[in-house]
């Protein structure tokens, strides 16, 4: 199991970015988490097999229609991920 730390940068608060990405990584078979944080990015952390995380990171890249992202942070994720997908 992979597991991985996105920090989603652009206009990506109020758009339904987090939802969007639940839907994605659930549909992906990924397990998770999605926070605003103060400064208008996201935080994303993912677990799951590899190809699907790959495929999380390249739908990141654009997100849902109303999203504009700018840049993808990546980082990798040592820690446990709790089951399931919450939004926070």
């Amino acid at each position: 199991m992979a597991a991985a730390r996105f920090l989603v940068c652009g206009r990506v608060q109020g758009v339904y970015f987090r939802a969007a990405t639940r839907e994605r990584a659930l549909a992906l078979g990924l397990d998770g988490q999605a926070l605003n944080l103060a400064d208008g990015r996201v935080d994303v952390v993912a677990a799951g097999e590899t190809a699907a995380l790959e495929a999380l990171a390249e739908w990141l890249q654009h997100g849902p229609p109303t999203a504009r992202v700018e840049r993808v942070l990546r980082q990798s994720w040592p820690e446990p991920v709790a089951a399931g997908f919450a939004i926070g």
